[in-house]
């Protein structure tokens, strides 16, 4: 690519000349990255692709320069841009000259800004170079975890911190269609609007542009998009898979499964390929964010490993759009919301069960300790589903020494004491706002 070409790519994507949409703030998310920023580490941003990585960073830019800080001494490069050509390091090196000799940078702060940077090999030496010997703000983002692999790690030499960016909780989601709820009064003066937006949420997911779209049939076009977008470039291309039915297959199996555990075996038996290819296709969705594995706990990684694992997906709406669903899917659709709420704040999640199959769907464990122990029941007026839900969760806090557990509801809003256990039973729209 000439000179010309590159820069008529970077005055597109930065602030030089024009403004840039910001779309809406997404707060807790850039107040993240302003605490992590004042590390001076190399700021790593990751998620699903269309989760608002880039919207966000223009978003936390845009706070700079209102601050004072000079447009020139910020560069973005955004390299989902189709028009960039033979993207390698060789490339990037070029585009940084570039900058440096056709744009008037002023003394003070400089960011340089890798977006969706896991198409460059070898991109963490020159976010290191940036980084250590020219002093300058680093913010890289991608849609593969495989940024967070060890084998950056070590190239970073630690110097990093990550952000993680998932579709909208539903605090954002309700905030996103103008219902800010602050307090719990506004809680209770809501619940009516609450609840049916929850059902909303429910069917069509937290994707910002989702949300934030009118007509029902360019949601569900949006959300199509956006999974063929993740199946072909983010592993067909990526990982050059030829059999690209069975990775199709495979994405629709988990995604009709969702909260179900599955081994490899059994679905190596039901789509008819070889164990290695189930593994392998299973990894690289797993890399995209489109699903997230849980283990079975124990305190022997050998039992975590030979069991078999859930399923999740990282939105309902996305799940929705490719897979069968069945009215009866609902309390497996709340289930995996609940998954996604816990797996913003821990990394430590897995399902449990016991020899008499007593089964609890959430096990929190902290620095080796298990610190909660989640129940999602959405119907708890049959005495029997009551009496199930309630035994099993009193059989995994017995077990992990835990005084209290937690059921989450449609509506159900309850305290129950077994001996000198405490189960706190929560309509699950309270417990997504708390």
């Amino acid at each position: 690519m000439d000179k010309k070409e590159i820069l008529e790519l970077l005055i597109d994507w930065n602030f030089w000349t024009r403004e840039q949409f910001t779309g809406t703030r997404r707060e807790e998310l850039l107040e993240e990255i302003e605490r992590k920023s004042g590390t001076r580490e190399i700021m790593v941003i990751t998620g699903a692709r269309r989760t608002g990585k880039s919207t966000i960073i223009l978003q936390y830019l845009k706070d700079k320069i209102d601050a004072g800080i000079a447009k020139e001494n910020i560069l973005i490069v955004n390299f989902e841009d189709p028009r960039f050509r033979g993207l390698d390091l060789e490339l990037l090196n070029r585009i940084y000259e570039i900058y440096l000799t056709e744009v008037e940078t002023t003394s003070g702060e400089q960011y340089v800004v890798l977006d969706e940077v896991q198409v460059i090999d070898g991109w963490e030496k020159f976010a290191r170079y940036l980084q250590e010997n020219r002093r300058i703000n680093v913010l890289v983002t991608g849609s593969s975890s495989k940024l967070l692999s060890s084998e950056y790690a070590t190239v970073l030499a630690g110097r990093h911190l990550y952000t993680e960016v998932f579709p909208l909780d539903f605090r954002e989601y309700l905030k996103f269609r103008e219902l800010n709820i602050k307090t719990s009064l506004d809680m209770m003066a809501e619940r009516h609007t609450i609840k049916k937006e929850l059902t909303e949420y429910i069917g069509t997911g937290g994707f910002p542009k989702v949300v934030l779209e009118k007509e029902e049939r360019n949601k569900k076009e949006l959300l199509y998009t956006y999974y063929r977008d993740i199946l072909i470039k983010d592993v067909t291309v990526r990982y050059n898979i030829k059999d690209i039915q069975k990775l199709e297959e495979l994405a629709k199996y988990y995604m009709t499964n969702i909260s179900s555990p599955n081994s490899y075996n059994r679905i190596k038996n039901i789509l008819g390929t070889s164990l290695d290819t189930v593994e392998r296709y299973s990894s690289y969705l797993e890399s995209t964010y489109m699903l997230f594995f849980i283990k079975k706990f124990s305190y022997s990684l050998k039992e975590q490993v030979l069991n078999p694992r859930k399923v999740y997906s990282l939105d309902t709406g996305l799940r929705n759009t490719v897979s069968f669903a069945f009215s009866e899917d609902h309390g497996r659709l709340v289930e995996n919301i609940v998954f996604m709420h816990l797996r913003r704040e821990y990394q430590g999640i897995y399902y449990w069960k016991n020899d008499v199959q007593k089964e609890v769907d959430f096990i929190i464990s902290e620095k080796n300790k298990v610190t909660h122990a989640i129940q999602v029941c959405w119907d708890m007026s049959s005495e029997g589903t009551r009496k199930r839900e309630v035994e099993s969760l009193v059989a995994a806090m017995e077990t992990f020494c835990l005084k209290e557990g937690l059921i989450l509801t449609d509506d159900t809003e309850d305290e129950i004491e077994v001996g000198d256990k405490k189960i706190i039973v929560r309509p699950v729209w309270k417990w997504l706002l708390s």
